[in-house]
């Protein structure tokens, strides 16, 4: 017998949102947190990608109304010009052009008030000693409060312990991040001014010598400042001037920061995050899973961190649910799992180490070290990321990358590639009379572009994941799930027979009715596959 279906380690916005979704599924949560709420934290500038998940928990409302200022994009001295200049969410992503500037303790607390009001047992002042096991399977924690010590069991752990990393230690999981050994010294001020409107309550991000700072203003009054140096030169820093030394000798450095700060007052102590990037060699195991900063952290450049833990505790919280309903779907649904994090983090990651090369308004050994670029390897998967990039993401900041900074003119050369022929498909499309549309294109005969797969694999659906079927290219890398009608259509044509031909074989038992129905949605599919590029050619259009 268990006590609980599931322990969640850590109430932040990873282990929140992990035991939201899994109460929501009817599972017997509870949440272990070692502190009580609310608590300092730092990582207050959001993307609008997390508005949606916001929205899925049902704390979007308590969002909005808390007084979070908006945050519309970023202001930046960076690349190629010594001049500030901004940018906007609108320019990507005009459905949700906004985004918030949080206090952390007040969001996670939100977001931990919400896991209760879904009915999740949440425990705050109770700290995870240790995650027990049978053999390889996780089958509870050991767990210290005022009370004393007690071991509870549960058939899955997430654990969701931030950058302690319980398990990650545990198991020896963690890898430091060689390319981002940075450090990061932050504080916070009353009184410090804003940037001149329409950008008062952006983001500013400025290069300097030693690094980089960021000045994010807060509803509360405060703002919160913060200076990214390499970490070795960091400590010998530290060691030499005191933490305190350090950071006003950054503050000194980063000089449209500093102005900021001309008349504003610290309110509080200096702190350091040291040596903060990493990942883990697995996330996912038999009767546990890693989400959030316990699984990976990536330089704070782009303000990915509470993304990509509210995007973890959503498919933290489907794999769990998985696991325990389907357990011939767990180790496929983990390699899954997996997969989806690790292609968020490394756009993001990849993202981070191109912009940090591109970077011309300051010479020193940080930026050196970072401009480091191999001509013939430049990002790794390259293609899959020049690709992402070209696809306006709706994260936002991949178009700022090639405008401002100085890149590899190859990297230009692919975008624009890429980009001119998308335009040419959707081009080509729009010139065809809406009425005339499905009967061309059903007499059209359509050709799949090089290394189009269709692949049964675990897909998520409704909080977890299911047998499904993808879709992926060589142009579209990321696996795209499909219907099992656009499969065996897919799968059927061989770029020698028109898509009525295909229609045909694929409506052996349907009535007229249905017919038409399959044919209008094997034109719609084709229209879509074509301009994006899985479908290499319509012939006859």
């Amino acid at each position: 017998m268990t006590e609980v279906d599931v322990v969640v380690i850590g109430g932040g916005p990873a282990g929140s949102t992990a035991a939201t979704m899994l109460a929501r599924k009817g599972w017997s949560v509870r949440v272990y947190e070692r502190e009580r709420f609310p608590r300092e934290h730092i990582g207050e500038s959001m993307l609008p990608a997390s508005i949606p998940i916001l929205e899925e928990l049902g704390a979007l409302p308590a969002i909005q109304a808390a007084g979070f200022l908006p945050k519309f994009g970023a202001t930046m001295v960076w690349g190629t010009s010594k001049e500030p200049w901004s940018w906007y969410f609108r320019e990507t992503n005009p459905r949700i052009p906004s985004s918030f500037q949080v206090w952390r303790p007040q969001f996670d607390q939100i977001l931990l008030e919400n896991s209760r009001a879904h009915g999740v047992d949440v425990r705050e002042g109770h700290r995870v000693l240790d995650v027990l096991f049978e053999a390889e399977r996780a089958t509870g924690v050991r767990v210290a409060s005022d009370t004393g010590e007690e071991v509870v069991s549960c058939r899955f752990v997430v654990d969701s312990s931030g950058q302690q990393g319980l398990l990650g230690r545990k198991l020896s999981l963690r890898r430091s991040d060689e390319e981002f050994r940075n450090l990061a010294q932050y504080a916070y001020f009353s009184g410090a001014e804003r940037l001149p409107s329409p950008d008062e309550t952006n983001i500013l991000v400025e290069s300097f010598a030693e690094g980089w700072s960021w000045v994010i203003p807060l509803h509360t009054g405060e703002t919160s400042v913060g200076f990214v140096v390499d970490s070795k030169a960091g400590q010998e820093a530290i060691a030499k001037l005191g933490l305190e030394g350090a950071y006003e000798a950054n503050r000194a450095a980063a000089t449209k920061t500093g102005g900021m700060l001309k008349n504003a007052t610290r309110v509080g102590p200096a702190r350091v995050i040291r040596d903060w990037s990493y990942v883990s060699d697995e996330v996912a195991g038999d009767g546990y899973v890693l989400a959030g900063d316990a699984a990976c952290f990536i330089d704070p450049l782009f303000s990915t961190g509470v993304h990509l833990a509210l995007s973890a505790g959503i498919m933290a919280a489907a794999y769990v649910t998985t696991a325990l309903k389907d357990p011939e779907l767990r180790v496929a649904s983990g390699r899954e799992y997996k997969d989806l994090y690790y292609r968020q983090y490394s756009l993001f990651r990849e993202l981070a180490r191109l912009f940090y090369a591109s970077n011309r308004t300051v010479d020193s050994y940080f930026w050196e070290a970072r401009r480091i670029i191999d001509a013939d390897e430049t990002l790794s998967p390259r293609t899959a990321f020049i690709r992402a990039a070209a696809g306006q993401s709706s994260k936002g900041y991949e178009r700022i990358v090639f405008e401002r900074g100085e890149v590899p003119p190859e990297f230009r050369e692919a975008i624009s590639a890429i980009e001119g022929e998308r335009a040419a498909r959707m081009a080509r499309m729009a010139a065809i009379p809406a009425e005339q549309r499905k009967a061309r294109l059903l007499n059209s005969t359509p050709r799949l572009a090089e290394g189009v797969r269709v692949e049964r694999r675990p897909v998520l659906a409704e909080g977890e994941f299911v047998r499904g079927t993808v879709l992926s290219s060589a142009e579209r890398p990321d696996p795209v799930p499909v219907s099992t009608v656009v499969a065996r259509l897919v799968l059927q044509i061989d770029g020698q027979s028109c898509l009525s031909m295909l229609v045909d074989s694929l409506a052996v038992d349907l009535d007229e009715a249905g017919v038409q129905q399959l044919s209008a949605i094997a034109a719609r599919t084709a229209e879509i596959l074509y301009v994006d590029g899985i479908i290499a050619d319509l012939r006859g259009l």
